[in-house]
């Protein structure tokens, strides 16, 4: 599941991507260029920041071991009582 929905959000990347080499040749006016650009830059930014987080998040979890650090206290403990 969470492999369709990177692919989703890789698929949006690359339909933005599209939409901005596309938009300076379709004859808007430039006013609407300009908020078009700058509204199509931010979902571009949003999206990738999301796909950072979450790549972040998944090196963390795989990368994550835990060890029983403080085992030893365990034991010191009950010999002392």
């Amino acid at each position: 599941m969470k492999y369709n929905i990177m692919m989703r959000k890789a698929y949006v990347i690359l339909i933005i991507g599209i939409w901005l080499t596309v938009l300076s040749y379709l004859g808007f006016p430039y006013s609407w260029k300009i908020v078009l650009t700058t509204l199509s830059g931010f979902g571009l930014i949003y999206i990738s920041f999301v796909m950072y987080k979450e790549s972040r998040a998944k090196e963390v979890k795989e990368g994550e071991e835990t060890f029983d650090n403080f085992s030893e206290n365990e034991y010191l403990g009950e010999k002392e009582n």
